[in-house]
């Protein structure tokens, strides 16, 4: 892992703004691993500034995203893909079809499931994966479990996590009680990883993740697996880390 700590928040959006270009520039029919939650946030919007100055297009890009929850309305503002829509896709030239998130209003989850781990087979392997971390060590919504699934699946949030993101609603009892989220196999596929991690509130979730064992309890620990991470920590976020 290649741990990068900053004090500067800019510097942080910019550093991780600057990987995703430099492979679309080198790459343009990459395939982008996406990510929500607040941590991506500020490293789209340099995107979107980078693509409004002329430094980078999406246009022969394809994106695939780690999640989304179950039984949100598509065009719900909490919905993953109104978020992406909003931080990134309305921005930028990339081709609304070459967007992929899978469908949480599927009538079959199980085969929705399947239906999106061949997709990123015959689209794969993800050339570059953004992930963030939940304060409690979850990647995409692969909670700590005793086991963990490879493939795309099913979960059912822990509580920790519902109360996590129940700023997002109006309250706890509108937040999902289900996600469909690739699994660690899927993300672990990926040629790079960028590991996206903000505030203090993520402290002992990062440490854990690159300094504790690998561990199931931690699924971002596994991520020591892999032979092309780059982790960005704030200051916050960095505080006990070694």
């Amino acid at each position: 892992m290649n741990i990068l700590k900053f004090n500067s928040d800019e510097d942080f959006v910019q550093t991780g703004a600057n990987l995703i270009a430099s492979l679309l520039q080198s790459n343009p029919k990459a395939v982008l691993g996406l990510a929500t939650g607040s941590s991506p946030v500020g490293v789209y919007a340099k995107l979107v500034e980078m693509h409004q100055k002329g430094l980078v297009s999406f246009s022969k890009a394809t994106s695939f995203n780690l999640d989304e929850y179950i039984g949100l309305p598509v065009d719900h503002p909490q919905s993953y893909r109104s978020f992406m829509n909003e931080q990134l896709f309305n921005h930028i030239d990339i081709d609304p079809g070459q967007t992929h998130i899978p469908n949480g209003n599927a009538a079959n989850m199980e085969a929705e499931c399947l239906a999106y781990d061949k997709m990123l087979e015959e689209n794969g392997p993800v050339d570059l994966q953004i992930l963030g971390i939940g304060s409690n060590g979850h990647i995409g919504f692969n909670e700590p479990d005793a086991n963990l699934s490879s493939k795309t699946h099913v979960v059912d949030l822990l509580e920790d996590t519902r109360e996590a993101n129940a700023r997002f609603f109006d309250s706890l009892d509108d937040v999902p009680r289900q996600a469909i989220t690739m699994g660690i196999g899927g993300i672990l596929k990926a040629r790079q990883i960028l590991l996206l991690v903000r505030g203090a509130g993520k402290a002992e979730a990062i440490r854990n993740a690159v300094e504790g064992p690998i561990t199931t309890q931690c699924p971002a620990s596994l991520l020591q697996s892999h032979p092309n991470v780059i982790v960005l920590v704030d200051e916050g976020a960095g505080k006990w880390l070694k």
